[in-house]
């Protein structure tokens, strides 16, 4: 227990170094991108700073697999130049027996970003969202899913739009059992309007079977109500705005990710690419202790033989192999061409059953 604490503790210390040395240059770089991104617009270097605060623990939770090749290239070689795992071989323990340490710490630190960091990144991630995009313009469009059904929010300058919706079509371009409420700048309902059905069409929402009530004139709403078998609402929303508008699947804590998935599936809308991200998300763990395995098999030979530039080269080669196949079974499982379950499990397991003949293959202890 007190060698596989050692190397525990030395894999978690080499997580930190790397870490941090990734968190001063994300840093900088993304406040570069920020002052070009808002240069000319009326945006203070706090506000800037802000969103740089915002936008960091983003990239940091995303370059996790990055950081966790680069702290195993580095344990493994230093204990290798150290001749320390040629001591633990000769004390009668094998090199798969050494992995013990790392492979745990790189399972806590998994499990810690799930549970931990990724609620943390969601929340950054939205608020630096509505922040920097608060600074572009003054339309206000936002879509909102609930256990009522669908809300969706348009405006301008001169009035603000909700609109309710029990469900929708997959895309989002149909809307059933439609209410839309219409206010002025200071608040006030200026009018509503009851459909069976709006449909998206080119700049605008085609009502069908639609009754309409002016709320800002004098008398009875009800009693001048107009009915149209058809009405057209201006928009300037788009499918894809309406599908960027619930944001990325990144942006929902982890453990309100499944409540989301059943309130998106109620209104009609398909939420593979939720579900697909809840299962990569849970297979984490499971995926950085594959990537030390990788790490373990080219870099744990002694120190003194040759050609470590080329074995530190194959560990970065295969351990970003290994990321853009993740990435990839993903993209292929949100697209609907592989389940859900294969897309986000397959790569870590088949990266750990290969990882590990090579380790058998070239274990001698």
């Amino acid at each position: 227990m007190i060698l596989h604490w050692y190397f525990a503790r030395r894999f978690a210390l080499a997580f930190i170094y790397v870490l941090g040395g990734f968190l001063i240059l994300v840093a900088l770089l993304d406040f570069i991108e920020q002052m070009r991104r808002f240069r000319g617009l009326d945006v203070t270097l706090g506000q800037k700073a802000q969103l740089v605060a915002l936008n960091v623990p983003v990239t940091l939770y995303q370059m996790l697999p990055l950081v966790t090749v680069l702290c195993s290239i580095m344990l493994f070689l230093s204990l290798a130049r150290s001749s320390e795992l040629v001591v633990t071989r000769a004390a009668g323990r094998s090199a798969l027996r050494a992995l013990f340490g790392p492979i745990l710490t790189s399972l806590l630190i998994g499990l810690l970003a799930i549970a931990i960091i990724n609620p943390i990144v969601a929340g950054t991630q939205k608020k630096y969202e509505l922040l920097s995009s608060s600074f572009f313009t003054s339309r206000v469009s936002a879509v909102a899913v609930s256990s009522t059904g669908l809300w969706l929010r348009q405006g301008d300058d001169q009035a603000q739009t909700v609109i309710h919706a029990k469900r929708s079509n997959l895309d989002g371009t149909k809307l059933f059992d439609v209410a839309l409420y219409e206010f002025d700048l200071s608040g006030k309902a200026t009018r509503r309007i009851a459909a069976t059905t709006a449909t998206l069409e080119d700049g605008y929402w085609n009502l069908t079977t639609a009754k309409e009530w002016q709320l800002e004139i004098g008398g009875n709403p009800e009693a001048e109500a107009d009915k149209k078998r058809q009405y057209k609402i201006p928009t300037e929303l788009t499918k894809d705005h309406i599908h960027d508008s619930f944001g990325s699947p990144s942006s929902i804590p982890i453990w309100q990710l499944p409540t989301f998935i059943n309130q998106l599936e109620k209104a009609g809308f398909s939420a593979r690419r939720h579900r697909v991200w809840f299962h990569m998300e849970m297979a984490l763990p499971l995926f950085l202790a594959s990537i030390v395995m990788i790490g373990a098999g080219f870099t744990m030979r002694h120190g003194r033989q040759n050609r470590t530039g080329l074995r530190v080269l194959m560990t970065l080669l295969f351990g970003f192999g290994l990321y853009f196949l993740r990435n990839f079974a993903q993209i292929l499982g949100e697209n609907g061409q592989l389940p859900e379950i294969w897309a986000a499990w397959i790569p870590p397991i088949a990266a750990i059953g290969l990882s590990l003949a090579f380790l058998l293959h070239t274990e001698d202890g």
